[in-house]
């Protein structure tokens, strides 16, 4: 027999063994073959129902893949079920806070301020180089919103300075005090006139500080700024509202959404219990019911009691869902008002005091810069640079 006949022969004889395999599994194991009939070729999976001979290894192909482990923040991702939810992790030298969740589209809400013996934090950046050189204009707070990538991960980069670098830096944060607005060209009338500040010079003034390179701390931030431990740029600034007046919500408002600056507006919560106007405005405290005149005609924050300023605040705060800081009613306040803020679990009380708040500045009684009617953009420059 020629070679070339007996590969002829070799090929027909697996064909028909193959066939026989086939017909046994579509028959149910109708037609029996032996071991010694078929042969079993290499790479062949083992027929359905025939035993795998003992000691023999499974193929490398059969094995089940070990499953990779998730990271902390795919964790974090996989267990929040929100498709918006954004995982920011914090690295950097001696940075060892855990990454957390935010949500696409808002503002940043859980940035950690990292502390360290003789260090002073110097805020998170977008990447490594940007938070070697400080960069103002990449630092990110809760004032920005979040953006994230398709992974729906991002990395923020922490930096450190030193205290004797926050004290030449000599930042002085002036907080601005807003309340009603008006369109009206030459003003309202009336002994509440000053109150009322122009829209089209509210307009400027928002301009000016969205493109004047400004930053805008957020109110944990000016906590750690005056303990010493945060450093916060010369041009940092905070804008406020007292009140939450109408021509506050229907005017001022839509300026603060177009130019997605942070500002802070103080609610008197007896008035007004409505949601947030926009991502960009925090509701914080003006108390519940002490916007009011008390006995000796001054507010109820310097006539009632520690405890009855306490349980106000608490009303307040749980409407708001927040604490952080209130505003005092008409400015006043004392020792009293003080105990009661600090009771009620509030870090920060602003007045009507004019100034600026530094390193060191009484947390119970910080200064604004008033806004008052006839003042102009120039005005606004000449104050905060």
């Amino acid at each position: 027999m020629t070679t070339h006949a007996r590969t002829r022969r070799g090929r027909r004889a697996l064909i028909i063994a193959g066939a026989a395999v086939l017909a046994a599994a579509v028959f149910g194991g109708g037609i029996a073959l032996g071991a010694a009939q078929v042969g079993t070729t290499p790479g062949t999976a083992t027929p359905p129902g025939t035993a795998t001979p003992p000691g023999t290894a499974t193929p490398p192909d059969a094995a089940t893949p070990a499953s990779t482990p998730l990271t902390a923040t795919q964790q974090l991702l996989q267990d929040s079920g929100d498709p918006n939810a954004c995982a920011v992790s914090f690295t950097g030298e001696a940075i060892t806070d855990a990454p957390a969740l935010e949500s696409t589209g808002s503002r940043f809400l859980h940035l950690p301020i990292p502390a360290q013996d003789g260090r002073v934090f110097a805020g998170w950046y977008s990447t490594p180089e940007a938070a070697g050189a400080h960069d103002v204009a990449s630092r990110v707070n809760g004032a920005d919103a979040v953006t994230c990538g398709p992974e729906r991960e991002l990395t923020l980069y922490g930096a450190w300075t030193t205290p004797d670098d926050l004290t030449a830096t000599g930042t002085r944060v002036p907080i601005l005090m807003y309340h009603q607005f008006t369109d009206k060209p030459e003003g309202e009338e009336g002994w509440l006139r000053n109150n009322f500040y122009g829209v089209a010079d509210w307009q400027n003034d928002l301009a000016y500080i969205r493109d004047g390179g400004f930053y805008l701390p957020t109110w944990d931030e000016l906590a750690a700024f005056i303990d010493g431990r945060l450093l916060l740029p010369p041009r940092s600034v905070i804008i406020t509202d007292d009140d939450a007046d109408p021509t506050w919500l229907n005017w001022a408002v839509p300026v603060v959404e177009q130019d997605q600056l942070l500002t802070t507006s103080f609610v008197i919560t007896s008035a007004r219990q409505d949601p947030t106007p926009s991502i960009w405005v925090q509701q914080r405290s003006h108390t519940h019911a002490m916007h009011e005149a008390g006995d000796n005609g001054k507010g109820r924050m310097v006539n009632w009691s520690e405890a009855d300023i306490t349980a106000d605040l608490e009303t307040s705060a749980q409407i708001l869902g927040a604490k952080e800081v209130i505003a005092y009613p008409y400015g006043h306040y004392n020792d009293t008002a003080k105990a009661g803020v600090a009771a009620a679990g509030f870090e920060m009380a602003v007045t009507t005091e004019w100034g600026y708040v530094t390193v060191g500045s009484d947390k119970l009684a910080l200064p604004r810069v008033r806004m008052n009617w006839g003042m102009t953009v120039d005005d606004l420059a000449g104050l905060i640079g």
